[in-house]
């Protein structure tokens, strides 16, 4: 069985994108995140240490998807992945999704973007 944190849009302005201007202006992107982890110890102690701050995880997404320009959002979404696996022990699994509503696209749409999903690796 698998317990679950999430945060649902997550607003952040960045400068991602392949065109030109996406890096000058840039645009807000809205971030999904599914944390995999065991909450049961945490359900029994009340205590955070046995669970993750979601304010240290909007922290490190912030950090990882802000901190530098990517060109794809894909690259973007791994960072975060990536960082959030490294920073929070207690997460085994993670579901990125980032939302580029304002994609530079001739149509029109609500909304593109990608999923990626990412485990840890276990030890053997």
């Amino acid at each position: 069985m698998s317990d679950t944190i999430f945060v649902k849009r997550l607003a952040l302005h960045a400068y991602h994108g392949v065109m030109q201007h996406e890096a000058k202006v840039g645009q807000t992107f809205y971030i999904d995140l599914q944390l995999d982890l065991d909450l049961g110890n945490a359900s029994r102690t009340d205590k955070l240490k046995d669970t993750v701050s979601y304010d240290f995880v909007i922290k490190t997404v912030a950090e990882a998807f802000c901190g530098r320009r990517y060109r794809l959002v894909e690259a973007a979404a791994g960072a975060v992945a990536d960082a959030v696996l490294t920073r929070c022990p207690h997460v085994r699994g993670i579901r990125v999704t980032v939302h580029k509503p304002h994609a530079p696209v001739a149509a029109t749409f609500e909304d593109v973007g990608v999923t990626i999903e990412r485990t840890r690796a276990r030890k053997s």
